[in-house]
């Protein structure tokens, strides 16, 4: 009979530790992120280390001295468990939970938690458990008594919340289902993306690292009525709306999954399918929250992230977003863009311009007419207004007398 661990909720009071491997790296930055994980979690966090090290020690993350250093910490101020700032291997968790006789955590277990707690849809709660099953697989021995000492808290939660059966073959046997289930999830997600294909309506995908604004830029844009909170991944699930752009032209505004410094790559291949949202759009929307120093460094982690997943040869229009909150004056600058506008989604400031942008590029991928439609083909206008831009239209002896931009295949259809 597989061991089992009972679940409850518990008030978790952690230490953060982090390791910066050389000088001029971003590991205080890194660990404030994880401060604002950890809260997001539901935790406190009572300290704070880093260490200085030529590399990460692999058989305890940081070095003996700091981890009898830890031990006084967690001492002094009543901690329940530590989080370290990078994904842990199994021996670097056991050898931890031994030298420390407390809960270990680290990053990766942390957003899988806030995941958990944000899947609403069926698709988003598949690939969360998907993603942490085989997290957990790989670290049964470490996890076992790190997770039944406390018997609850992060780690603890999602698919699966009433108990935590510590099982190999279980554990196996699920993860195939939920491949099996996902599998089925993607296929119709590809049959939706065929149809839009063949209806020809634009496709934007909207991107960003996490909380830079995407979900009210999507809410003020289209009345999405997502979700908007001021926490790391407030929503998950993707969502697709309908933008009514000028002479009734229509687009599809797609929000996806925020990207983050170090996103496990479990979630990466669970989430793939969703994140490939950006890969088959027609042009991103590249959300920056331009009021946070590190926007440089954020705006880097996502086009690391699009590449890595093979998003390229796309028109982008990057949003320098929370321009309301700004305290600086610095000039915002992104280089991979193809144009960037300053806006305040919150405000709706700056979105009829965005608007006026992706009209414009829209534009670039049509042919310009001026013709006289006979009213024997009178059919051909609404085509015109689903996949085009009918800017006029006059009823004339001859036919209807129009002004328009059309894609390619309506251009053929005219003749």
């Amino acid at each position: 009979m597989p061991e089992a661990y009972e679940i409850k909720d518990i008030e978790e009071k952690v230490i953060l530790v982090g390791v910066s491997e050389q000088d001029g790296d971003d590991a205080e930055d890194s660990l404030a992120e994880l401060a604002d994980l950890v809260k997001t979690a539901g935790a406190t966090v009572v300290g704070t280390l880093i260490q200085k090290r030529e590399k990460i020690h692999p058989g305890t993350y940081v070095g003996t001295g700091k981890v009898a250093e830890i031990a006084e910490l967690i001492e002094a101020t009543g901690a329940t468990g530590i989080v370290c700032d990078d994904e842990l291997s199994p021996a670097q968790i056991k050898n931890l939970e031994q030298q420390l006789d407390t809960k270990i955590m680290d990053r990766t277990l942390i957003i899988l938690d806030i995941f958990a707690a944000r899947a609403s849809t069926n698709e988003g709660k598949i690939q969360v458990e998907l993603a942490q099953l085989k997290y957990r697989m790989s670290r049964l021995t470490g996890l076992g008594r790190s997770m039944s000492r406390l018997g609850g808290g992060i780690g603890t939660r999602g698919p699966g919340e009433k108990k935590l059966e510590i099982d190999r073959r279980l554990i196996n046997d699920r993860v195939a289902q939920l491949r099996r289930e996902l599998e089925e999830v993607v296929k119709h997600r590809d049959v939706t993306r065929s149809k839009r294909e063949r209806q020809n309506v634009p496709v934007v995908a909207i991107v960003g690292y996490t909380n830079a604004g995407k979900s009210t830029l999507l809410n003020h844009m289209t009345d999405a009525a997502v979700l908007e909170e001021d926490k790391l991944f407030a929503t998950l699930d993707p969502t697709t709306r309908v933008l009514e752009l000028g002479a009734r032209q229509e687009v599809l505004l797609t929000d996806t999954v925020g990207f983050i410094r170090k996103l496990p790559h479990h979630l990466i291949e669970a989430f793939k399918s969703t994140l490939e949202e950006a890969k088959y759009a027609d042009i991103i929307f590249h959300v920056v929250d331009s009021s946070n120093p590190q926007r440089d460094k954020q705006m880097h982690i996502v086009y690391e992230t699009l590449d890595n997943l093979g998003v390229k040869d796309k028109k982008i229009v990057t949003l320098f977003n929370k321009q309301d909150a700004r305290t600086d004056n610095e000039p915002l600058h992104d280089f991979r863009a193809d144009k960037t506008l300053a806006i305040s989604a919150a405000k709706n400031e700056g979105l009829e311009e965005v608007k006026a942008v992706l009209e414009e590029m829209l534009r670039e991928d049509k042919v310009y007419i001026e013709r006289v439609i006979p009213y024997t083909n009178a059919g051909i206008i609404q085509l015109i207004r689903k996949q085009g831009e009918l800017i006029s239209e006059e009823y004339v002896a001859e036919g209807i007398e129009i002004k328009a931009y059309v894609p390619m295949e309506v251009y053929g259809k005219l003749d």
